[in-house]
This record gives C-alpha cells, sequence and structure tokens, in this order.
C-alpha cells in the first residue's frame, strides 16, 4: 500500500491507520510468506495499549530458508557479480521509492514504535534515502590496489564481498538502523537477511519489498521477523551466514560474539549504545548549548544509543543553564499523540520498556538525586506507555542513573568545576559512543576531542551527522562503524592475488 499524499493534521493520520492495509508476513527469495510453523505475535500500539496485527514469528526454520535463499542468489552472481553500475542503478531506484513511500513508513514505525510522523518525516525517512544514496554512489569508487614487488611478480588485492549478511537491527529507529546496514551491505554484493526487532518489523518488509520493486533480484534482501531469542540467535549461530551486523544492547551485543565463536567464526560488528556526556562550559553559547541538550536527550523519547544523558555543566552557569534547560523542554518535548504533527514526543515503545524506565527514575530517587521535573506519567496520557521528560540533579557520577543506560527522557546534570574534571567524569564510564564540548576556546575544544574516550564527538553542536560521518563507539559501545566509506570495508574482504610473471 502506497499513501499518496503526507496527510495534514492528527485526524488524517489516524483515519489512514484505521483504514491501513497492515502486512503480516515475512519476505524470503522475493516473496512474501509466513512463518513455516505458523507462529504469530502481537504488534501492539505503544500509545494506546492495543494490538494492530498478529505478525508471522519466524524460527530457525524460516532463518535456514532465508539463508539458503540468500547464498543461491550469491553464487549465482545475480547481484554479487552484477556490474557496479547496475547495482548503483538498483540502489538508487530503491532509495527514491523509499522517498516516495515516506508516508507509509512513518505511519508503520509511529503506530509499532512510539516514533513522531514528525520525526519520521523531518529526520529518519531524510536520512535513510541519504544513506542509501551514498552507499550507492560510492560502489564504482571502491578500489583494490598493486603493490610494488619484485620484477618477477606482479601483486594486487580485490575487495570482494563477504557472502551472505545477517543484519540485527533495534526498534529505536527501525526503518532508519536498517537502512544504514543495507546500503553499505548490498553496495559491495552481499546477499542479506534481516532481522528487526520484534516491536517493530513492519517496515522492514516493506523496505524488502522497495528493493524487489527496485530490480533487485529474488534472495538478495530476505525478512525474518521474530524474537530475538528464536530467529535472532539462529542467524547469529547460522553456519551459512558470513557475517553478523548488530546495534542493540552491550549483553546482546556480547551474545552475538559469543555465537560467532561457537559456530563459523563469522564476522562481527556491534553498536552497543552509550551514556554520552555533554560537557557545557561556561564561555559557550549558552542559549544554543541549552537547545541542543534538550534535544540530545529529549528526542525520540531518548530512546537513543547516543542521547546525551549525562550532562555536566561548569558551576558558574549550572543554575542559568538549569533553569533555561527546564523552560526549553516544556516548549519543545510536550508528550502526546505521535501521529499528530504538532507533537514533539511519543510513547515509550512496550510495557517491559516503560516499567524498566521508571525503574530507573525510582533508583534515582532511592539514590538520593533530585528531582527537579518529570518522574511519571504525563496527565492525560496514562493509556499508553508514556514517561514525561525528567531530569536530576544533585546527583554524582557513581549513581546508578548516571552509569547505565536507560533508554528513556531521563537525563542527569551534575556541576563541574572546569574542563579537566568534565573530561575526567565523561571518561567514568563503560561506553564511549558519542561525547560533546561546549566552549569558545578552540585549544579547549580540540583537547577534549582528543582525550575523551569517544568514538564520536561534537564541538559546541550534538547529533549533527550526514552519511559521510562514520558512526560508532569504543570500549563496550561496540567496534566497527556504520554509514561511511569505512562502512563498505567492513561488509567486504581483502583478497591478494599474486600472478609469477618468470625469471
Amino acid at each position: 500500500m502506497q499513501i499518496s499524499s503526507i496527510p495534514a493534521t492528527a485526524a488524517d493520520w489516524h483515519r489512514l491507520a484505521d483504514g491501513y492495509s497492515y502486512e503480516t508476513r515475512m519476505f524470503i527469495d522475493g516473496a512474501l510468506c509466513d512463518a513455516a510453523e505458523g507462529g504469530r505475535y502481537e504488534s501492539v500500539n505503544p500509545a494506546t495499549g492495543r494490538v494492530i496485527a498478529a505478525m508471522s514469528a519466524g524460527t530457525q526454520v524460516d532463518v535456514d530458508r532465508a539463508v539458503a535463499a540468500a547464498r543461491r542468489a550469491f553464487r549465482a552472481g545475480v547481484w554479487s557479480r552484477l556490474a557496479p553500475r547496475g547495482r548503483m542503478d538498483v540502489l538508487l531506484r530503491f532509495a527514491d521509492l523509499i522517498a516516495a513511500h515516506a508516508a507509509d513508513f512513518a505511519l508503520l514505525d509511529s503506530v509499532e514504535m512510539g516514533k513522531t510522523v514528525s520525526g519520521m518525516l523531518g529526520f529518519d525517512i531524510p536520512s535513510a534515502v541519504a544513506n542509501i544514496r551514498f552507499a550507492a554512489e560510492a560502489i564504482d569508487k571502491v578500489e583494490g590496489a598493486v603493490t610494488a614487488t619484485a620484477r618477477s611478480a606482479l601483486h594486487y588485492t580485490l575487495r570482494q564481498p563477504l557472502g551472505v549478511v545477517g543484519l540485527i537491527v533495534p526498534w529505536n529507529y527501525p526503518m532508519l538502523m536498517a537502512s544504514w546496514k543495507l546500503g553499505p551491505a548490498l553496495a559491495m554484493g552481499n546477499s542479506v537477511v534481516l532481522k528487526p526487532a520484534q516491536q517493530s518489523g513492519m517496515s522492514a518488509v516493506l523496505l524488502a519489498r522497495l528493493f524487489a520493486e527496485a530490480g533487485g533480484p529474488a534472495g538478495v534482501f530476505n525478512v525474518v521477523n521474530g524474537s530475538g531469542a528464536r530467529a535472532g540467535q539462529a542467524l547469529a549461530r547460522h553456519m551459512d551466514v558470513d557475517k553478523i551486523g548488530f546495534t542493540g544492547s552491550v549483553p546482546v551485543g556480547g551474545l552475538m560474539m559469543r555465537y560467532a565463536g561457537e559456530s563459523n567464526l563469522k564476522h562481527v560488528t556491534t553498536e552497543c549504545g552509550g551514556k554520552s556526556p555533554q560537557v557545557i562550559l561556561a564561555d559557550c553559547d549558552l542559549d544554543r548549548a541549552v537547545d541542543n541538550a534538550v534535544h540530545g536527550i529529549y528526542s525520540n523519547q531518548g530512546e537513543v544509543c547516543a542521547a546525551g544523558s549525562r550532562i555536566m555543566v561548569e558551576r558558574a552557569i549550572h543554575e542559568e543553564f538549569l533553569q533555561r534547560f527546564i523552560d526549553r523542554t516544556a516548549a519543545l518535548y510536550r508528550p502526546g499523540d505521535p501521529l499528530d504533527p504538532a507533537c514533539g514526543m511519543g510513547p515509550l515503545v512496550d510495557d517491559r520498556q516503560h516499567r524498566t524506565v521508571c525503574g530507573y527514575i525510582a533508583r534515582g530517587l532511592e539514590e538520593g538525586a533530585r528531582l527537579a521535573m518529570g518522574g511519571g506519567a504525563p496527565e492525560g496520557l496514562e493509556e499508553g506507555f508514556y514517561v514525561a521528560p525528567t531530569l536530576f540533579t544533585e546527583a554524582h557520577n557513581d549513581m546508578t542513573i548516571a552509569q547505565e543506560e536507560i533508554f528513556g527522557p531521563v537525563g542527569v546534570v551534575m556541576p563541574i568545576d572546569d574542563m579537566e574534571q568534565g573530561l575526567e567524569l565523561a571518561n567514568s564510564s563503560i561506553f564511549g559512543l558519542g561525547a560533546s564540548v561546549w566552549t569558545g576556546d578552540l585549544a579547549r575544544a580540540h583537547r577534549f576531542a582528543r582525550d575523551v574516550e569517544s568514538g564520536m564527538v561534537w564541538v559546541n553542536t550534538f547529533f549533527d551527522q550526514d552519511p559521510t560521518a562514520p558512526w560508532g563507539g569504543v570500549k563496550q559501545s561496540g567496534n566497527g562503524r556504520d554509514k561511511c566509506r569505512e562502512a563498505l570495508n567492513q561488509y567486504s574482504q581483502i583478497k591478494s592475488v599474486w600472478v609469477h610473471l618468470g625469471d
């Protein structure tokens, strides 16, 4: 189904949602199909708590079917040996079709995950399109090399696809995270089996259907829905999968590596979230810093791997920052109906995540932090899985709320004496995904960027990104990078060719 135009009002979006034909099947070997064993699970709208549809629940049998189809397609060369410009043309058409179905993707990720339609249309979908196009345009820029050897030999390297790639993506940015991994995996000529999160599987199937519509051969892009424990583990342990590209939690990221070791030593790259610090110094542009700090923790309901949830503010501006932060949050992030284009914050993804976030809020109070705002369900929104924007003060860095990834709209503000203390606190974490510093001193900014233990650093901004910028972390935030040219390398391998020319 394709929505012909972008709805203008919440009422228009709700009418579409009520009459929409939700696809509940998976996509294997170029065709929609039900789970082989007939299993189903309920997809629940987090804004209402009501069931949307009963989705096919994939198991080992379905993963085996999908991997076999992917391997057949890879060996047949219908994609892996297609001329670079041929793959480029298909992926560019694929990107155009994603853009043309923007309203469909906005609706699907909103009703399944609680994302605001405004956020989908303003960020997720344009970013997904840009990343697919970037990967497509990089295809014919991939080169091998001829090395300097003795006159009796010619040595060169080839960069080739890995084969069958399993992609396991989270529920917080369903179609966007899939696009980050699909772009480079497909661009390099691999066949793919995508396992979306159980909470948000519909947009993944639409992506696969659009790839086929763009001219993608059968078997090259497959989707198996289902639980992580069954479908996800089956994919990660599969003996005929050459790589797992994973985004999710630290414990499950560890399992991906364990499963690879216990199976066929497949390649694994992981992005496992973070507890990103925002260090705000007295010589910064305070208005800009406040706005970015607010967006850094409350965008996407705080369900963001790089959420700037540890906010460290120099004492000289601490109180002023705090008041401005509270005022701007009230203006920008009022929870409401995610299908309302005017809404800035939707519900959390499901009841389990809601209970988890509320548990962290209770833990913060138990450990002695002061609740400056929020802390519970917004008035009038008790039906869905909502949590109001929440902020703790009078906290210290070893509190649970300052160390563990909450994955909800909960921030912690801590005063610091100077940048050196901020840097020390920033690095006192098991995570290292993102970090930011706010200062008018160029030398301090560069020192912070050099010394902070983080895969990404923003100076006088937060979350800015495009397809050229690598996304990924260090320490327990994982390994590997999404987007960027380096991502194409991670979905390929180097072959060394030595030709003896004679004496």
